[in-house]
């Protein structure tokens, strides 16, 4: 399997849907999270309208050496109504053959390398065809444009009907202390039994915890974080990550940020592991009573 680092670097906000940086400051931070050992990166080829991948890549064409330190991941399947596409007449999804490899080669010349590391199908998309996908996936393997596959947002009956076409490697969900759903829907135990490791979008609620609304379920949360992270000297954001890597399945947490200082803590977090009852403690939190 690919190894990636514990946390990934999400760059959906590193451009025009967020801070808009500039080519320097691509570079900066790529090199920032090289050198605290955060080397896997997760774009998709929607972000940013089809723009934060070129960005990305003209980083990279200033110091091309770094590729060879660095895991790309991205993703395609959805056609995004936007003036970038102006042949997309309707925001849809695209799983065919001809759609999937398109995607890549434009995302190959947009990130300037000549392999992803992991492409993911990015939605699950009602007309697909697991063999269809997996012709694409097997044209793009052979070729040596893509070296591992996954998908993002998949149910498990979908995960299953996925691995009798192709070798499912990783499943992008949404988990978090907010979004508990995977963790009893089938998802999480769908990836130990295909031996799919699952990522984690938004696994810090995707700022929902921090909003001021005096949100019951949020000040019950928080409260039980304080208190872990008081006992382990961590940071709340920590006792949040810890959470999910406590899970069996490997869960990687996928980090939106766009400051290193928030990628650097949320890389230390991968060392902390909080007690069973802990856990347990963050979970009635969230679901507002006891366990059965």
């Amino acid at each position: 399997m690919l190894q990636l680092s514990p946390v990934i670097a999400g760059c959906m906000k590193w451009g025009q849907w967020g801070v808009k940086y500039s080519t320097a400051q691509y570079l900066q931070l790529i090199e920032e999270c090289i050198a605290a050992n955060i080397t896997s990166f997760d774009h998709a080829d929607i972000y940013g309208d089809y723009t934060v991948e070129e960005e990305f890549g003209n980083a990279l064409k200033q110091k091309p050496r770094l590729r060879q330190q660095m895991q790309l991941i991205t993703k395609c399947g959805i056609r995004r109504l936007t003036p970038n596409r102006p042949e997309h007449k309707i925001h849809s999804y695209d799983t065919s053959r001809e759609h999937i490899i398109l995607s890549v080669e434009k995302s190959l010349k947009n990130l300037n390398t000549d392999y992803i590391d992991l492409l993911f199908i990015h939605r699950p998309d009602p007309l697909m065809n697991p063999a269809e996908i997996a012709e694409a996936f097997s044209q793009l393997k052979n070729d040596g444009k893509v070296l591992h596959f996954g998908v993002s947002n998949f149910t498990p009956s979908q995960m299953d009907m996925m691995v009798t076409a192709f070798n499912v490697e990783y499943n992008q969900l949404e988990v978090s202390v907010l979004h508990l759903d995977p963790f009893h829907d089938g998802s999480l135990d769908k990836c130990i039994e295909h031996a799919i490791r699952p990522m984690s979008w938004g696994p810090l609620g995707s700022g929902k915890l921090y909003s001021d609304d005096g949100d019951e379920r949020n000040i019950r949360i928080l409260a039980v974080a304080n208190l872990l992270a008081e006992r382990y000297h961590a940071a709340v954001d920590q006792i949040l990550l810890a959470f999910l890597f406590k899970h069996p399945s490997g869960i990687i947490p996928v980090i939106g940020s766009t400051k290193i200082e928030r990628l650097k803590t949320a890389y230390a977090s991968a060392k902390i592991n909080i007690e069973r009852e802990e856990w347990f403690m963050l979970w009635r939190a969230s679901k507002g009573h006891e366990i059965p």
